[in-house]
């Protein structure tokens, strides 16, 4: 009978945030050292080069340990995506230290840990998605009713100055430049040069 490896995957989104409490907790479980894999990695850029290297290490029957099931994925998509090929493909363990049903290591010699973390986990996916499309519903609704209500979204309208006829014909006549113009209104000079462009069609800076 080979020997059983137990492995540990710790991750979070940005280097400024901590990896202390799931390495302690990895360490609780019994994992060592060298068994446990860190990654430091953004929401936008999601590639885990620990991650892959644990995941090719990984036999039938081995044992992946996280703190939490949202380390295996950015979304629910993705956490299904690694379950399916972490439990059908590779055939290892997983255990969710935060959530106890999440435990896949087989019980009584039959499926049962399989078939009850698979069954939670499309239940969390199900309420999950649920919820974003409760979200998303939610934020159209309060849009739409703000809206009714008269709020304008996006950035405000910059009025133009008072002084800005007698700038616009200057910068006109050039007299002045439109970056001088611009710090006469206190506005960008793309903001100017649009307003001019605007009032009388595209002459040249």
């Amino acid at each position: 009978m080979k020997d059983t490896k137990v492995y540990g995957y710790a991750r979070v989104s940005t280097k400024d945030q901590c990896l202390d409490r799931q390495i302690i907790a990895l360490k609780d479980f019994g994992i060592d050292d060298k068994d446990i894999y860190l990654d430091k990695i953004s929401g936008k850029d999601f590639k885990r080069p620990k991650y892959r290297k644990m995941v090719r290490r990984l036999k039938e029957d081995d044992v992946l340990v996280v703190m939490s099931i949202d380390r295996l994925g950015r979304n629910y998509e993705e956490i299904l995506e690694e379950w399916r090929l972490l439990t059908k493909k590779i055939k290892d363990q997983i255990v969710v230290l935060d959530m106890p049903l999440l435990d896949t290591r087989q019980k009584d010699k039959d499926l049962t840990g399989v078939f009850l973390a698979d069954m939670v986990l499309q239940i969390l996916s199900y309420v999950a998605e649920t919820e974003r499309s409760n979200i998303r519903k939610r934020q159209e609704e309060g849009i739409i009713a703000a809206k009714k209500r008269g709020v304008i979204f996006g950035r405000p309208k910059i009025i133009r100055p008072d002084n800005y006829p007698v700038v616009c014909k200057a910068w006109l006549s050039k007299n002045i430049s439109s970056r001088k113009a611009a710090v006469m209104l206190g506005v960008s000079q793309d903001t100017f040069l649009r307003w001019a462009r605007s009032d009388h069609g595209h002459p040249k800076p």
